[in-house]
């Protein structure tokens, strides 16, 4: 497998100093690449190449150093570089890529270029097809709670170059630990190596940009290659398969849906054979966050933050942080319940981009008479599990939408005697208006996709602000994720 994001470890920035650099792509990532540049290299000629929804941004920026190329990009642009400093959601699988790294081009990320510079940093690195910015943030918020300074970044909403200079002489202290959130994008050629990577699942997702399931999973797995401590899902074939070697290049193995490990039994989290913390406490719904719960505990201790020497004064310890679960705040926009209005619960989930996170969603809400908003942007996933699931489990009615909704629409109608009403709508306003109609006072609607954003809106949060609008709520009071940042 071709790997080309390869930036020279102890360099970081300063190994860009002489060489023709070029920035693909403005988004989040790519302004941040662009910032840190700046305070590096003030007059350095730096390349952008953009989309032109995207350079009008970059031109506001007046910037004299900075060339602007709205052009088609192809082998040939990118070979005018020496670096290439890539955006999470281009392809490496895909054209021009390929041609351009087989020419010489070098890649490189901005996760890649934090950690060259950080090597040294004590990271807890997380990364899961769901539930990956619950652990991280939940893990920074029991870091926090128990006396620690936690940086919390990466894709969960803080690109790690925007935190590139601190420790540096002058700026801002290096925390005890950082938590940072990895999406399969960015796992795949990080060149980090962790104190402790954490995986927390893995399901298909993302094929349009991985291809096939096989460089899903292997870029997923990318994050444990070089790290000390590996926290893998038990529960999972794939992960435990991997996690079956437990010390080397992989690193020593941490399990948790495993009985002699942290997993969920009855009505508590357990640690081994001692019930640690009942499900009542926890203010996040669904057996799914349960685990996420698990994974984040077996985190911790995996940090070795603990004496792990005193087997007694650990569990107590470790029983001591459980508490703190009670205390954390949801994120928004994954199984976040807006109120009521109209007689009628709404539920913004707007986070989920794969069957099974609907099929979660659904299994989270219970005997609840609910209306399930599925649809979104075409991936080509299987919704053959959520076909089943509902078969089973049916809610009161599901609506279709977005680009992928006659699909999932034509794989529900193969359903004999479904007991549940199915109607498909266009857009999100249209969807909404429709559940409204089916959903009997007391009922739930619920925006739990199962899919991207991108056919209707820039991206989940968007389209989370927007049903809540849409349901008769403040979008801009719903938004906000706490603890981003150093604490």
């Amino acid at each position: 497998m071709l790997r080309t994001e390869t930036p020279d470890a102890q360099s970081g920035l300063a190994g860009l100093a002489d060489q023709r650099v070029a920035i693909w792509g403005f988004g989040r990532e790519g302004r941040a690449a662009l910032a840190a540049l700046r305070r590096r290299y003030p007059e350095k000629l730096v390349d952008l190449i953009c989309q032109p929804a995207e350079a009008e941004a970059a031109h506001a920026l007046h910037d004299p150093s900075l060339i602007i190329i709205e052009e088609p990009v192809g082998a040939p642009t990118l070979s005018r570089f020496d670096v290439v400093i890539k955006s999470p959601g281009i392809s490496p699988y895909r054209a021009p890529y390929p041609e351009a790294a087989h020419a010489g081009v070098r890649f490189t990320s901005g996760t890649a270029l934090w950690f060259a510079e950080h090597a040294s940093a004590r990271v807890i690195a997380v990364t899961g097809t769901k539930g990956k910015s619950t652990v991280s943030a939940l893990i920074a918020h029991l870091l926090r709670q128990h006396g620690l300074r936690i940086a919390l970044a990466g894709n969960i909403g803080l690109p790690l170059l925007d935190l590139l200079d601190v420790g540096h002489p002058g700026q801002e202290a290096e925390p005890d630990w950082w938590v940072i959130e990895l999406s399969s994008f960015q796992a795949r050629d990080f060149g980090g190596a962790p104190q402790v990577a954490v995986i927390n699942n893995v399901f298909e997702e993302h094929l349009d940009w991985h291809e096939t399931r096989a460089n899903y999973i292997s870029d997923k797995l990318a994050i444990a290659a070089h790290a000390r401590r590996v926290v893998v899902n038990a529960a999972q074939h794939e992960l435990s398969d991997y996690g079956s070697i437990e010390s080397g290049e992989r690193g020593t193995r941490y399990a948790f849906n495993r009985d002699d490990g942290w997993h969920v039994r009855d009505d508590a989290i357990f640690r081994g054979g001692e019930r640690m913390l009942p499900l009542a406490s926890i203010a996040l719904p669904g057996l799914h966050n349960a685990h996420n719960v698990c994974a984040a505990l077996a985190a911790i201790e995996a940090a070795g933050i603990f004496d792990m020497r005193d087997r007694t004064a650990m569990q107590a310890q470790l029983r001591e942080l459980a508490q703190h679960v009670a205390t954390f705040k949801p994120l928004p926009h994954r199984l976040q319940r807006l109120g009521a209005c109209g007689g009628v619960d709404y539920v913004n989930d707007s986070i989920s981009t794969t069957p099974y996170a609907a099929i979660e969603a659904l299994r989270s809400l219970g005997e609840r008479a609910t209306t399930i908003l599925v649809g979104g942007f075409d991936r080509g996933l299987d919704w053959q599990p959520f076909v089943a699931y509902v078969a089973a489990h049916p809610p009161r009615a599901i609506v279709t939408t977005g680009a992928n909704g006659p699909r999932i629409a034509e794989a529900l109608c193969a359903i004999e005697s479904a007991r549940f009403e199915l109607v498909a709508a266009p857009s999100l306003v249209q969807a909404l208006e429709v559940a409204r109609a089916l959903t009997p006072d007391g009922g739930t609607i619920l925006l739990s996709p199962g899919a991207p954003s991108f056919d209707q809106f820039h991206d989940y949060a968007e389209r989370g602000r927007e049903f809540a609008r849409l349901a008769g709520f403040d979008p801009a009071a719903i938004s906000d994720i706490e603890g981003i940042g150093i604490a």
